[in-house]
């Protein structure tokens, strides 16, 4: 019985026992509970108060407009890179506090970088750039301007490619081929945004080299300082300087000369027109880019006098001058940077004794150049007539603005456009289209002769241009119309690399012809 009672004690104990703590633990829950709650409430808070900081916009509440404030807030995906990250305002202005799109608008600067705009944007940081871009070759394109318009008969230079008379009915050669400049051929230059290729369109002014683009559209905000050779090639493509670096040879126009054949539509053309893939230059074998050797000085040259030449690195000697900036001289060797990864390169100097007996007479890609542009004959033709039937197998036309207006009118469903075309500097639209043909596009035989300095050197058909016009009525303004002699002139093929064993039978016929003898035609 004692035992019973004893067992029975020790029960009760024990149930009070797990009584308590299961009362306990029912406590420490509940207080648990309400901890974990107030810590969400604080959490909430910080977050409502970062919501707050991020200034989310209100919520709209029944007849309140609306209110926005900062550009950020509708250009969300907008993000400068970290040397521009300021405020929207300091290049695009406008009014970020604006209530409405038009009032935050209001006297913005769409396209800050542009010629109109960058001395006043880009300049407030940038002021001694700016100041000699605006006098660069490569903004003027004075020299090539003049070029054109002496050929067909300009008795005085322009300083700028503005320069460039307008002309809405062109009664004169000189007029024609002004017309011709403004609207088919200067749509490489800073007052453009480009071609509407994936590849050529780009952003204008200063942003034409510093700002970056992939298929056609800025990446974000970013402003490169190096350009890399995408912005090069987004002017230097087509059958010019630039694209054969890469090898590349731009087909004929005509559908029939075009490769590959394909069903999909519609086919991708990343600079407008199929290219013929052949040897790159041995310089962009090596991974070097066009900045490597054409440096800011000579880019943003307003004299031509700071161009290099392959003399200046391949036969380099103690006090030779001028040297790019990323040429080094190690262990009394020249030693090239890459201006983009900083990796090095060796340069190797001349040692054949060809060099030593004919690089007085002869130019270095004479021998070296692997091929070489040689487009016969340029055919231009300008129409204000509503007939496009003609066109219908050169629908390719190397211009995005042609091909639009053929593609669209040649569609027997589709609204016929007028054919008018934008000027390329103004953008403003002016009767008549230009479009193109050639004779033939060839790249195998190199084109020789002895230039009036007196060197032997690689020439091409560049002025080899034929204008013609018609009017809404098919009446004949102008029918063939040529420049003055000579239309070859020389130039420097980016195709470097190894001289042949004959590299002796490209020039043998002029070696011995005097120096002072001009045969260039």
């Amino acid at each position: 019985m004692r035992e019973f009672v004893t067992c029975t004690t020790s029960i009760k104990l024990n149930f009070l026992d797990v009584a308590s703590l299961w009362y306990s633990v029912k406590i420490m829950k509940l207080n648990f509970i309400v901890l974990f709650s107030i810590v969400l409430l604080l959490v909430g808070c910080r977050d409502s108060d970062k919501s707050e900081n991020k200034q989310s916009p209100p919520a709209k509440q029944a007849g309140t407009p609306l209110q926005v404030h900062g550009c950020r807030r509708c250009h969300r995906d907008v993000q400068p890179d970290d040397h521009h990250d300021f405020a929207c305002t300091k290049c695009h202005s406008g009014h970020p506090d604006g209530p409405t799109r038009e009032e935050a608008h209001a006297g913005l600067i769409a396209r800050p970088a542009h010629p109109d705009s960058m001395v006043r944007t880009c300049g407030q940081c940038h002021a001694q750039q700016v100041k000699n871009s605006e006098r660069s070759l490569h903004f003027t394109l004075r020299n090539a301007v003049n070029l054109v318009r002496k050929h067909f008969g300009a008795q005085r230079d322009l300083n700028n490619l503005t320069e460039i008379p307008v002309t809405r009915q062109p009664t004169t050669g000189l007029q024609l081929a002004d017309d011709m400049l403004r609207r088919r051929c200067l749509r490489c230059h800073v007052y453009s945004a480009g071609d509407d290729y994936p590849y050529t369109h780009r952003g204008t002014g200063c942003a034409a080299c510093h700002m970056a683009f992939v298929n056609g559209k800025p990446q974000s905000h970013a402003m490169i300082r190096r350009p890399g050779d995408q912005q090069c090639l987004s002017c230097h493509y087509t059958n010019v300087v630039g694209a054969d670096y890469y090898g590349r040879f731009e087909h004929d126009f005509n559908w029939e000369y075009r490769t590959p054949y394909t069903t999909r539509q519609p086919f991708i053309r990343p600079y407008g027109v199929e290219y013929h893939e052949l040897a790159p230059d041995i310089h962009q074998q090596r991974g070097l880019s066009c900045i490597d050797c054409h440096g800011g000085p000579e880019l943003m040259s307003s004299t031509g006098k700071n161009k290099l030449s392959c003399s200046t690195c391949h036969q380099w000697h103690p006090g030779n001058r001028p040297l790019p900036d990323n040429l080094t001289i190690e262990n009394d060797a020249p030693v090239l940077m890459e201006r983009q990864s900083g990796k090095k390169h060796p340069i190797p100097q001349l040692s054949n004794p060809a060099h030593t007996r004919y690089g007085r007479q002869v130019a270095c890609q004479v021998c070296h150049a692997q091929w070489s542009f040689n487009d016969s004959t340029t055919y231009l033709l300008r129409s204000e007539t509503d007939e496009f039937s003609p066109w219908e197998r050169l629908t390719t036309q190397s211009s995005s603005e042609v091909e639009t207006l053929l593609n669209n009118n040649l569609n027997i469903d589709a609204e016929e456009l007028p054919p008018v075309m934008k000027d390329g500097i103004t953008g403003r639209e002016m009767p008549g289209i230009w479009y193109k043909g050639f004779t033939e596009r060839r790249w195998e035989d190199m084109i020789i002769r002895r230039d009036r300095d007196g060197m032997i050197k690689v020439f091409r058909p560049a002025l080899d241009l034929r204008l013609s016009a018609v009017d809404r009525n098919d009446n004949i303004l102008f029918d063939n119309l040529s420049g003055k002699k000579p239309i070859l002139l020389p130039y420097t093929p980016h195709t470097t690399g190894p001289a042949g064993l004959l590299y002796t039978n490209r020039f043998a016929g002029l070696i011995d012809q005097s120096p002072q003898a001009p045969t260039a035609q």
